[in-house]
């Protein structure tokens, strides 16, 4: 926790923009929380610029620099602060796109007495949760998600994994992995971007939660394939997903299975098979599963599976999912009332819907930082005189 020089209490009496204002001293406002006040903002004009945050500590006196986890808003032209319920701050981002005008700070637990805040992106409707599936190699697990994905197209995605190896011929970048630099991936893994992270014959390998959140807010439920370690990480996190074991019926299955594929060596075939018995001693009794499969017959297992993601009966679906943004005036002024904010067009246009003054309902957000927060309804109105219901 460190001293902030840029700024002093003297900032504070002249008046930053408070609340609901745009732009003020240099793109800074200021939201008080309990005895705690929240500089956010840039030291210049640039909307090219990210949000960065300072804390004034009332009680003490002192400004601080938290730790700031997620990825972190751009400026673009201005920006409204309106604080909710508890310690959650909202950004209302002018002229951005509709899928990043929305952000929220959080306060997090202090980290051995460091100021610790995040960052999360408002998101319109709700998303299902991720799906983590892990068992030995081997067991099958790779078929299930092939099989399933398969079925349902539209319904699943995967997320891109990160990794500080060179690629290899023909992968492609963002598609096969996200290739980056090793100083990249550290700072990124410091500042809480990733989930689950393995270093692998000395490359950097690992889970964003950027990744993670892309495949929902492309309409999908993500996958993630990955081993009993990276689950127990993402169990940890904040992410709020669903844990599924797949196990073999005995270890003299499994090693069968291992030897017909005919893709290891005796030694890998041992290694795998160590590797095993302590995956599924993991797997049954840590606690980090909501549930077990046992794949002694595949067909059954898959069953099982679309079973426990609510699938069973259900047809394939052949439509895209089609995500939707917050389409906000480009000119506006923010107000709150009750769980509602209120985004007032300063210009509006008759008959132009996306012109008009929107209202965002914020009684049921889900998730949070870093990441994705989820739950906005929306209702796009022609002036404030118009009822709030209604808000879908």
């Amino acid at each position: 926790m460190g001293e902030a020089p840029a700024l002093c209490v003297e900032d504070l009496q002249e008046g930053f923009s408070n609340g609901f204002g745009l732009r003020s001293k240099g793109f800074k406002t200021s939201t008080d929380v309990g005895d705690k006040t929240f500089v956010i903002g840039c030291n210049n004009n640039d909307s090219a610029s990210s949000l960065e945050v300072h804390i004034y500590d009332k009680s003490r006196g002192k400004w601080v620099i938290p730790t700031v986890l997620g990825t972190k808003p751009k400026l673009y032209e201005g920006y409204s602060t309106v604080l909710l319920n508890g310690d959650r701050i909202m950004i209302i981002i002018k002229g951005s796109t509709p899928d990043d005008c929305i952000w929220f700070l959080e306060q997090q637990k202090e980290a051995s007495g460091t100021e610790v805040v995040a960052w999360s992106k408002g998101m319109r409707g709700d998303a299902e949760k991720p799906v983590v599936i892990s068992g030995p190699s081997g067991v099958g697990k790779g078929t299930l998600i092939n099989m399933l994905v398969k079925e349902f197209p539209y319904m699943f995605g995967f997320s891109v994994s990160h990794t500080t190896r060179a690629p290899r011929s023909m992968e492609k970048n963002g598609v096969h992995y996200h290739f980056t630099e090793r100083s990249i991936m550290e700072k990124d893994i410091k500042d809480g971007k990733f989930l689950e992270f393995a270093s692998v014959h000395g490359n950097l390998y690992g889970t964003s939660i950027e990744a993670v959140e892309a495949v929902a807010d492309s309409g999908k439920r993500c996958i993630l394939d990955i081993d009993v370690q990276g689950a127990k990480s993402v169990r940890a996190s904040s992410l709020d997903a669903l844990f599924i074991f797949i196990s073999p019926p005995s270890m003299r299955e499994l090693e069968e299975r291992l030897r017909l594929r005919g893709t290891e060596t005796e030694e890998q075939v041992q290694k795998r098979l160590r590797n095993a018995e302590a995956e599924i001693e993991q797997g049954k009794t840590s606690g980090i599963f909501d549930h077990i499969l046992c794949n002694d017959n595949l067909e059954k297992c898959y069953e099982n599976l679309k079973k426990l993601l609510g699938l069973e009966g259900s047809a394939p679906t052949n439509t895209k999912p089609s995500p939707k943004g917050i389409d906000l005036p480009p000119n506006h002024l923010v107000s709150k009332i009750d769980n509602k904010i209120l985004i007032k067009n300063e210009t509006p246009e008759p008959g132009n819907a996306s012109k008009n003054s929107v209202v965002l309902d914020i009684s049921s957000l889900k998730g949070g930082a870093p990441g994705r927060t989820r739950g906005l309804k929306i209702n796009v109105i022609d002036s404030f005189s118009e009822s709030l219901n209604g808000i879908h």
